[in-house]
């Protein structure tokens, strides 16, 4: 168990994240041994088109974009160290990544790590299946 929490400012950009993506960040917070952010959630397809403009997203049709179900599917998530995000220090990145993971096997739901993509690697990113339906959508059934 850490210490850490997180901010008001990460939870605002949890909102509208598919909410099993929302509860692994949130236990992913309480078991990592370096605080995290939450840089993005949710994203417009204004916002879309501006990161696909900087080179910083290859793709108009990103998991961040409102998905069929109403959720985004991705969320960005940065460490934190001395208070700021070392984002050269891919160590930190993967250190993150394992807790993600862990979480979300933990929790029983599919995620993949942007920093496993063979080409376009992307550290802060995490998603899930578009399709995925996760247990808020079941018990509606």
């Amino acid at each position: 168990m850490s210490n850490f929490q997180l901010s008001t400012r990460s939870l605002s950009r949890l909102v509208g994240v598919h909410p099993d993506l929302v509860e692994i960040v949130k236990l992913a917070i309480r078991r990592t041994t370096v605080d995290f952010t939450v840089v993005e959630g949710m994203r417009t397809p204004e916002r879309q088109r501006e990161l696909v403009a900087q080179g910083a997203s290859q793709t108009q049709n990103s998991y961040h974009l409102k998905q069929a179900d109403g959720y985004g599917h991705a969320v960005d998530l940065a460490p934190l160290v001395a208070g700021a995000i070392p984002w050269d220090d891919w160590a930190q990145f993967r250190a993150l990544a394992n807790t993600v993971k862990a979480c979300a096997a933990e929790l029983g739901v599919p995620v993949e790590w942007g920093g496993d993509w063979k080409t376009f690697k992307d550290g802060p990113h995490f998603q899930i299946p578009r399709d995925w339906k996760g247990a808020v959508a079941r018990a509606l059934e």
